[in-house]
């Protein structure tokens, strides 16, 4: 094997890992994490992964040591990156809201617009954003690293903080508010520009992609199956749009059709009933790895 036919992927270790590992799982590539090794074992002999954080990923593919990697937008502009933006992949350890960096501030704090930071001081993971941020709004704020429980500097130490948040659980828990959003982000598969270039490469990232978009988009459907007499075939689509293009067969008893579909899974607890009442039986809800449009 040469070595143009290894795919050198990054994924996020720490808080995005586990969600991550499953996404990857969904996808079809089963990977195995050891505390005594530094490779992870991955069922595909023409994938390499490394598990490393999310902050340093962009980095370590615009410079070649990885072909692609999974990561957060953010990282990507906050090391301001170049690297090739293969797809947006949506989901989350929490929710399937996008994380956002907001400015943050104590309840009673009469900071209430970017113009109030004038002079303050800022802690953040997030300096070069904040940074740009702040010069966005033609103010002038001290902005310091902060290497963790930023939300508790906020009532001590600094004026501001620029935190991640999905929900805001955690501010509101912290009696802070939110006075504006920086960036809303979410997870990015991107690749190396070189390796983009690279035919093999190319084709085996476009491959996980696809994989990738197949087991998210499975997440949030469900498959349904029913068998129905065949004249109230043609009553139950009219009322039921949510049955849209579904597979429709013969049962070896006359008169008698199997309906097949993919609907999102928010509507099913509303629609078996509805199918009952239409004359559906033997319904079936079965879950779904992948969709692939």
């Amino acid at each position: 094997m040469n070595h143009k036919e290894i795919l050198k992927l990054g994924l996020p270790k720490g808080s995005l890992q586990e969600a991550a590992l499953a996404k990857m799982a969904k996808a079809g590539f089963h990977i195995q994490v050891s505390s005594r090794s530094y490779v992870p074992y991955v069922d595909d002999e023409h994938l390499m992964i490394r598990l490393i954080r999310a902050q340093e990923i962009s980095r370590y593919v615009e410079h070649g040591y990885l072909d692609c990697g999974l990561t957060g937008h953010d990282w990507i502009v906050e090391n301001g990156s170049k690297v090739h933006e293969v797809g947006e992949f949506q989901f989350s350890k929490a929710t399937s809201q996008p994380a956002r960096w907001v400015l943050a501030v104590p309840e009673n704090s009469p900071i209430h617009s970017p113009k109030d930071l004038q002079g303050k001081r800022i802690a953040t993971e997030v300096v070069h954003l904040t940074k740009r941020y702040l010069r966005q709004h033609g103010v002038k704020a001290e902005v310091e690293f902060s290497w963790g429980a930023t939300e508790v500097k906020a009532h001590e130490l600094v004026d501001a903080i620029v935190e991640i948040t999905e929900t805001g659980s955690s501010l509101r828990a912290n009696n802070l508010r939110i006075v504006d959003t920086l960036l809303v982000s979410t997870p990015r598969l991107i690749a190396n520009h070189a390796s983009w270039k690279d035919a093999w490469k190319r084709n085996k990232i476009e491959t996980l992609a696809l994989l990738l978009r197949g087991a998210l988009e499975a997440e949030s459907k469900v498959g349904l199956k029913m068998n129905l007499q065949e004249k109230d075939l043609a009553s139950l689509l009219k009322t039921l749009p949510a049955l849209r293009n579904p597979t429709i067969s013969n049962l070896s008893q006359t008169g008698w059709v199997a309906v097949e579909t993919i609907i999102d899974q928010k509507v099913v607890r509303e629609l078996i009933p509805q199918l009952k009442a239409a004359g559906a039986e033997g319904i079936i809800e079965y879950p779904l790895n992948k969709v692939v449009y």
